[in-house]
């Protein structure tokens, strides 16, 4: 029998997609807003009065528009990892002693790979 059922497998799946979708919108939201405002910086260079009101008008809006993107993926995200953070716990809660089992080896393991990196840089001396 697997340690995570099915369903958690899914969940977890599904959690995994939704963190890259909101962090894939995060970034092109970031290169869309840099780019937009180096657009305006170089648009209002030359502009005055009622041009360069609007001009500051329509950055402000930009800025409330990336702001609100970001809200929103960051939501996702902090969604995303609760979720997560149950799944193990229930996990955790479920099966102990595998847990235990799985840290003890990943400690083991870096432990031997840390050991060999040290004794070859003193080697290398």
């Amino acid at each position: 029998m697997s340690i995570l059922s099915h369903t958690a497998k899914t969940d977890l799946s599904n959690s995994k997609d939704k963190l890259h979708n909101a962090s894939a919108d995060i970034a092109a939201e970031f290169k869309s807003f840099v780019s937009d405002v180096e657009s305006l910086i170089k648009e209002t260079a030359s502009l005055t009065g009622d041009d360069l009101a609007r001009a500051k008008i329509k950055l402000n809006q930009r800025v409330i528009s990336a702001k609100q993107t970001v809200n929103g993926a960051s939501h996702t995200v902090l969604e995303q990892a609760r979720k997560a953070a149950t799944h193990t716990n229930e996990l955790i809660h479920e099966k102990p002693w595998a847990a235990i089992g799985t840290g003890a080896l990943v400690s083991f393991v870096l432990g031997i790979l840390l050991a060999q990196r040290s004794s070859s840089e003193r080697s290398a001396r």
